[in-house]
């Protein structure tokens, strides 16, 4: 059974973020019945990287113009050295993870992303693991490093980076799993079929045949 299903998660990631860091839990989410929404600053494609070395792209679905935090049941932000720090410099991302948190969303947090957090003046009193590089802006933002596997803090969850990925998608799932009775819930959105149209050219052939039959069964009776 898929814990999962249904779930709308924003990925909140740019250029440069960790390759593994989004890849692995975006397809454990689609396995478990997510439905995935990769979010960023522009539109097109993001390059990710394998730490110091260029990475595969993938597709932006939505930019940050577009969303708002309350389109979505939970939230997703991988690390990288440089993704996390463009994202900080976007006064757009940093009201998404405000509004989300607020909200209450459910987030996964890893690696360098915490970087965000603290532009956005979140930290201060919260948990957080982080990659060890970033440990005392955590530190000064007012906020606990913890240097474990997976940490929870209320509606995160967070992880030092790669290395602990099995304990980050174990708590990921767990912690998003948690807001699953909302989602079912939630009203089913009906969509309608849309109503069947003749294409121009074959209506006016199919009027024409009409007519024509018309034309000689009149011939026929007269």
């Amino acid at each position: 059974m898929k814990k999962l299903k249904g779930l709308r998660v924003a990925v909140l990631a740019a250029d440069g973020f960790e390759q593994v860091e989004l890849t692995l839990p975006v397809k454990k989410l689609k396995r478990e019945g997510a439905d995935v929404t990769i979010v960023s600053l522009h539109p097109g494609k993001i390059r990710g990287m394998n730490h110091l070395y260029p990475g595969k792209s993938v597709d932006v679905d939505a930019t940050l113009h577009e969303v708002k935090a309350a389109d979505y049941d939970a939230v997703l932000i991988p690390g990288g050295l440089v993704n996390p720090d463009s994202l900080r410099q976007s006064a757009l991302a940093q009201d998404f993870v405000r509004d989300a948190d607020t909200l209450d969303l459910p987030m996964a947090i890893i690696c360098h992303a915490p970087w965000l957090l603290v532009s956005a003046g979140l930290i201060e009193g919260r948990k957080v693991a982080s990659w060890p590089g970033i440990r005392d802006d955590v530190k000064n933002a007012g906020g606990e490093w913890v240097d474990e596997p997976a940490v929870r803090d209320r509606n995160w969850v967070s992880s030092p980076g790669p290395h602990h990925m099995l304990a980050f998608l174990n708590g990921m799932v767990e912690l998003f799993a948690e807001k699953m009775p909302e989602v079912e819930a939630r009203p089913a959105v009906r969509v309608e079929a849309p109503r069947r149209r003749w294409p121009k050219l074959l209506a006016g052939s199919l009027a024409t045949a009409a007519l024509g039959v018309g034309a000689r069964r009149l011939a026929a009776l007269r």
